[in-house]
């Protein structure tokens, strides 16, 4: 079993952190995506789509995806659930995971991919949606530290998933000057809680 990773990048640190939480160390290995080693044949042998990262198994499977690849340690090693303990929790999860996925991480990832000089020539950038993508990011933080003022974690009272996307959401906004406001306060005290866990520095 090996894991497809590069270091600059937001999704795999999510699978870093998960792994981290459960105490599960996997080999490495590193992939350069500044040089495009993902978008070579060697790696899109494995991954069609060039994405990391990416979870390649001891019988050759690989999965993709940062989502589904937590989902198969959460299989396979349960302790500490980080996707939900019944059906209603991990039904809650699901949606927590989701909405910080879809409303903020990928306006996060959209707005660097459309003004950041990395994809000048990589990608057709449009950097009026790139506006959009950041304005919206601004936006759902501001809800997510409304959301946060009646419990501790993103999805309730226990950390999740949820919390991992939306920290690496969150610390990669950064560089595109997408940041916590000083008077959401809800979202500073979350954000002091999950980022110094261990985990946070994976």
């Amino acid at each position: 079993m090996q894991l497809y990773d590069s270091a600059m990048a937001p999704n795999p640190r999510r699978v870093r952190i998960f792994l981290a939480e459960k105490g599960i160390t996997v080999p490495v290995v590193p992939m350069d995506i500044g040089k495009a080693e993902n978008r070579k044949p060697p790696f899109l042998a494995k991954n069609p789509l060039g994405g990391l990262p990416v979870l390649e198994l001891d019988d050759g499977t690989c999965i993709a995806e940062s989502v589904a690849i937590c989902r198969y340690f959460e299989e396979t090693q349960p302790q500490p659930p980080l996707l939900g303990t019944s059906a209603t929790d991990r039904a809650l999860v699901e949606m927590w995971q989701r909405r910080m996925e879809l409303e903020l991480f990928r306006n996060v990832t959209g707005c660097f991919q459309n003004t950041h000089a990395f994809f000048k020539g990589r990608i057709s950038q449009v950097p009026e949606y790139g506006e959009v993508c950041r304005n919206a990011a601004r936006a759902r933080l501001a809800w997510l530290d409304g959301e946060l003022a009646s419990r501790p974690f993103v999805a309730g009272e226990r950390y999740t998933i949820a919390d991992i996307t939306a920290l690496c959401a969150i610390d990669f906004g950064r560089v595109s000057d997408i940041r916590i406001a000083p008077e959401q306060k809800h979202l500073q005290r979350w954000y002091d809680a999950v980022s110094s866990r261990p985990s946070a520095k994976a």
